[in-house]
Formats: structure tokens, C-alpha cells, sequence
């Protein structure tokens, strides 16, 4: 899987995100990227808070463990996963 790499903190995950989507949802992969559709709107940073709580949920993680550490006003972002050395098994879910 390209989407993600492990590094000393954790894991790296490399996002698309599609932002104001009808719901929230893992779509699959673009262009090496986990595509994320999320409903929240692109601005004020609502988008990012809305996507950090979404894959809290999914990870099963604290959201504090979450950080975004590229792409602060981009499609493409990188976030990382403190403390997380490898993806659960029922991660993306379906």
C-alpha cells in the first residue's frame, strides 16, 4: 500500500480529500493517495477538523494522535498518526 509509510512517531497517511461531499466516506485510491470524501466545506480549516475527527473514528484513535503535517490548504494532505505502527485490519473500511 503507497498510501501510507511508517516513520519513527507512527504512520504517515497520504490523503486526497474531497471536501463538501454528499457523505463521508474512503472512496479508494487516487494517484497513490487514500481518497477521502468529506462533508464538511473547504474553509476556515472546517475541512481539516472534519477530516482529523473522521479518521480518528475510522483508526479507532484519539483525535490528539492525529496531525496534519502537509497540505494545510490543499487536496492533498499528509497526516500523522502518533503512536500507530501499522493500519488495523479493517482499515479503509468498506
Amino acid at each position: 500500500m503507497s498510501y501510507f509509510s511508517r516513520v519513527e512517531d507512527g504512520l504517515l497517511l497520504h490523503c486526497h480529500i474531497q471536501p463538501k461531499a454528499s457523505r463521508d466516506a474512503i472512496v479508494g485510491i487516487h494517484n497513490d493517495r487514500l481518497k477521502i470524501q468529506i462533508t464538511a466545506p473547504p474553509a476556515d480549516g472546517k475541512a481539516n477538523e472534519h477530516l482529523v475527527r473522521y479518521l480518528a473514528k475510522c483508526l479507532g484513535t484519539a483525535k490528539s494522535r492525529i496531525s496534519l503535517v502537509s497540505g494545510q490548504s490543499s487536496r492533498q494532505k499528509t497526516l500523522l498518526i502518533a503512536g500507530l505502527d501499522a493500519l488495523p485490519d479493517s482499515f479503509p473500511p468498506a
